[in-house]
């Protein structure tokens, strides 16, 4: 049986779309199964309003799919979208990486404010919350790169959706996640650019997941060098 209990008004869209996300993940909602608007409202104890806005967050990162006249379905959980939205976000974050470090933009006092928030975060074991810094550090440099076409492509992948499917997905354990920020951080710190971008560009492609590495290095599938 489902637990839908109702949910803190606050973050309740957020809320929700996580909620949906674990029961889709764990196939509890199988392929190609209608979600019904008025349903989930009832079982988390709100308003379609909230409702309407998880779905449209799920659709835009590919999760699920409205059909005209028919109703919103859930769609093949498939990694490849996120694969891809990995590849082309460590795009962009190495090219705002070579924009802020140069112009000696980081907001590092802000960055660091975020791995503790992460840190915290992981040793309560709160997913959303490590999820929300983390997106918070990421766009503090895209935001220093100064380039708004590029900020606009950033936040088109759905960033924030997207980091929260990963995490509750991946599973990963939230106290290295939060240590890989510290890491990149240090980097940042050092002013080394060549090894901020790269550390930037595989930050991505850990979770990018590919049989390759950011240099088209083969990965140990048995062990794989994330």
């Amino acid at each position: 049986m489902t637990d839908t209990k109702p949910l803190p008004r606050a973050t309740l869209g957020r809320q929700i779309r996580d909620a949906l996300v674990r029961r889709i993940v764990s196939g509890e909602l199988a392929p190609g199964e209608r979600l019904v608007e008025t349903r989930i409202a009832e079982d988390y104890g709100t308003s379609q309003a909230p409702v309407r806005e998880a779905l449209r967050e799920l659709e835009a990162i590919g999760m699920v799919e409205t059909r005209p006249r028919r109703g919103t379905f859930v769609r093949h959980f498939i990694q490849q979208t996120l694969r891809e939205s990995y590849v082309v976000r460590a795009a962009l974050e190495e090219a705002a990486t070579r924009l802020a470090l140069p112009a000696g933009t980081v907001p590092f006092e802000a960055l660091h404010a975020d791995v503790t928030a992460m840190r915290e975060a992981a040793d309560r074991g709160d997913v959303q919350a490590v999820g929300s810094a983390s997106v918070s550090f990421h766009r503090h440099v895209i935001d220093a790169a100064g380039n708004e076409l590029l900020k606009g492509a950033w936040e088109a992948l759905q960033i924030e959706a997207r980091t929260a499917v990963t995490l509750l997905a991946v599973e990963p354990a939230l106290p290295e996640v939060a240590e890989e920020h510290a890491e990149l951080l240090a980097v940042l710190e050092s002013g080394d650019l060549a090894a901020a971008c790269l550390l930037t560009r595989d930050h991505q492609w850990h979770y990018a997941d590919l049989p390759h590495d950011a240099h088209g290095r083969a990965r140990d599938s048995g062990n794989p060098d994330r």
